[in-house]
């Protein structure tokens, strides 16, 4: 065991003794005569210098830099004020290196500007800009999206050859990434005059600002002075440059970049080879392109998506329908998954070449990779063109591999059996759809009973009709209006009044459609009081008649020789700002002819040419008929012999 060592008296209260945390600097102003009291004047330290490198540049102090950028950003009233009082208590001059790095800090570009202005009054007489500084606040302008930031940068530029600052390259680059067309030659100006030299960087961005500005001839006139400089472009700059020549159709320009880029360094990426292709595939050089695809392949390039569909189609483009193909076949070895376009090129192809047998042999080869959607579009884009039975049969294998269907492809299947009038194939559909687990909706049940109602097959129409009700889908404003108006043109017009009258305790409300079809068929079946009821009655529910509501009336009534009510309705159209159009003039002009009401007829006939209508053939056969005299009341209609029947204009 060690022995306790105990410390002497003096030393221990030595070590009690009570430090001082601070050094003072005084200096002695009186002292008495015996020496045993004086008085000092403390003399108070100068602030500490800020640290400096070995070179004698002063080094940021980060403390302090986050001290300012957390007061900027702190959200207080007057933020810039309570900084200057922080710099004043810790009597602290900010640095133009501490500047730049709090408004790198800053994230309000607006902020920053405000910062900017202050620096010189937080340290009056002790601050001046650099051109870091003025670089620093250009990047952040650059980078902004302020509306004004141009005009800002301008402010900045005056503001550095006010105090005499010269910018960096930097600086300059940065201007030339913000410039326009018209800016260059200012931009380049302003260097010489900082005497600046430009490097490599300064050309990529000069080329970059001329692309962005589509003056393709001036970004190669670039390229050209750069490269005699021995400068060269980055991969992205070359890509840039060749994809503006391409798209322009400077196809020499074009390949004389790319053996640049070969040449001097810069690996052509697959984007490269991707511009290079589409550019030769649009001039008909498809074994160009394909030597372009393998060249790619040979400098260990794997193929995107994008490459096989831009090579694919250059070969499509020559009607290469083997080679096309081979080049799907390569893209499917490859682990590549086909887009929409892909099957479209190829689906094209087919069909332009009468090919389209060879789809089912695309489909096999690529049945892991042919999702609903893409059966979808196939069968849209096969029903588009008119081969509806190859859609369908198309959609037969939709239906057989996959457990549940896409109403994407089920509408156009269902859209082609109505167009081809194979309507009780289209109720068999709908019928069944729910099978695949597909819900019909009422766009699809209203485009089934629109082509009943145009066929006149009132009974089926009928039964679809009240199927679709107990199956849980509510007809909406389109339904109830297919359904008048198909009722209406099978002569059913007790059917059609009930169906509006359904409609009127329904959710959905009569719209000015429904009403001109109620009217239309009233009217053209012999029921004109209950048609013009029905008008009153539009009007009465604020729906303003159109053209079609009143020519529909008119013509009504000019048919059973109330031309006098015709010719009141006319006027009250015109009175409340509804115009009529030449449709409208011809049936009024007929009832007038019909009539034997010849001067009125012509009155009305200048008030067509006034109004700036064009006369149509039935325009002028009514004419003819004037002149003539013939004023019958029954007339069998004679066929033109341009138009074919002269008919009435609603038919």
């Amino acid at each position: 065991m060690r022995p306790l060592i105990r410390p002497h008296p003096l030393l221990r209260s030595s070590l009690l003794r009570r430090r001082y945390a601070t050094k003072y600097t005084a200096k002695i102003t009186s002292s008495s005569p015996g020496g045993r009291s004086l008085s000092a004047e403390i003399i108070s330290p100068s602030p500490p210098s800020p640290p400096t490198d070995p070179r004698g540049y002063s080094l940021p102090r980060h403390d302090l830099i986050c001290k300012a950028t957390n007061l900027l950003l702190s959200g207080v009233p007057n933020p810039l004020h309570h900084l200057s009082d922080y710099l004043h208590s810790v009597s602290a001059t900010l640095t133009p290196t501490e500047a730049s790095l709090v408004l790198k800090s800053l994230t309000c570009p607006r902020l920053s500007l405000v910062f900017f202005h202050r620096c010189p009054s937080l340290s009056p007489g002790k601050f001046r800009h650099t051109p870091a500084t003025y670089t620093r606040i250009i990047l952040i302008l650059s980078k902004s999206t302020l509306p004004d930031r141009l005009e800002q940068v301008y402010s900045i530029l005056n503001l550095m050859d006010r105090h005499g600052v010269h910018g960096s390259v930097s600086t300059l680059n940065l201007l030339i990434g913000m410039a326009g067309e018209k800016d260059l030659d200012k931009c380049m100006e302003l260097g010489k005059k900082w005497g600046i030299r430009t490097n490599g960087y300064t050309y990529k961005c000069l080329v970059q600002a001329c692309l962005r500005s589509h003056n393709v001839v001036k970004a190669h006139q670039m390229f050209v002075e750069m490269r005699r400089k021995g400068y060269r472009l980055d991969v992205f700059g070359y890509n840039m440059l060749l994809d503006a020549l391409a798209k322009d159709g400077k196809v020499g320009e074009a390949r004389k970049v790319f053996d640049d880029m070969k040449r001097n360094w810069c690996e052509p990426d697959q984007f490269s080879y991707t511009i290079m292709i589409r550019m030769t595939g649009k001039m008909g050089k498809s074994d160009e392109a394909f030597a372009l695809f393998q060249e790619m392949i040979g400098r260990g390039h794997s193929p995107n998506l994008i490459a096989y569909n831009t090579t694919i189609e250059a070969l499509a483009a020559a009607r290469l329908v083997d080679k096309s193909l081979h080049m799907f076949y390569k893209m499917l070895d490859g682990g590549c998954r086909p887009n929409e376009f892909t099957y479209s090129v190829i689906l094209n192809l087919l069909i332009s070449e009468g090919q389209l047998g060879r789809l089912d042999e695309v489909l096999e080869m690529s049945k892991k990779h042919v999702s609903k959607s893409i059966y979808a579009y196939l069968v849209r884009t096969l029903s588009k063109f008119g081969h509806a039975s190859e859609a369908h049969r198309l959609f037969c294998n939709m239906w057989k591999y996959h457990d549940e269907g896409d109403r994407d492809a089920f509408i156009p299947v269902l859209e082609s059996f109505c167009d081809s009038g194979k309507l009780t194939e289209a109720v068999e559909f709908l019928d069944n759809i729910h099978e695949k687990g597909v819900t019909t909706n009422t766009l699809m049940y209203n485009m089934v009973l629109s082509a009943l109602g145009k066929s006149k097959r009132v009974s089926e129409l009928h039964n679809l009709y009240c199927s679709m009700k107990l199956k849980g889908t509510a007809p909406d404003i389109f339904t109830y209006n297919i359904m008048i108006s198909s009722f209406g043109r099978a002569g059913e017009i007790h059917e059609a009044i009930k169906v509006f009258e359904e409609l009127e305790r329904s959710d959905c409300k009569p719209d000015i459609i429904s009403y001109n079809t109620m009217i239309n068929c009233l009217g053209k079946t012999g029921h004109l009081d209950e048609a013009h009821i029905r008008f009153m009655e539009m009007r009465e529910r604020g729906l303003n008649p159109d053209v079609f509501t009143y020519s529909t009336l008119i013509e009504c009534f000019g048919k059973t020789d109330k031309v006098d009510m015709a010719i009141h309705l006319f006027e009250q159209m015109i009175k409340e700002g509804c115009s009529p159009n030449i449709v409208t003039y011809n049936i009024l002009l007929d009832c007038l002819e019909r009539s034997g009401r010849t001067a009125e007829a012509v009155e009305l006939y200048a008030r067509l040419k006034q109004q700036g209508l064009t006369p149509d053939y039935i325009t002028y056969s009514i004419l003819e008929r004037l002149q003539s005299g013939s004023h019958r009341k029954v007339r069998v209609r004679r066929k033109h012999p341009i138009t074919g029947w002269v008919v009435s204009p609603l038919g």
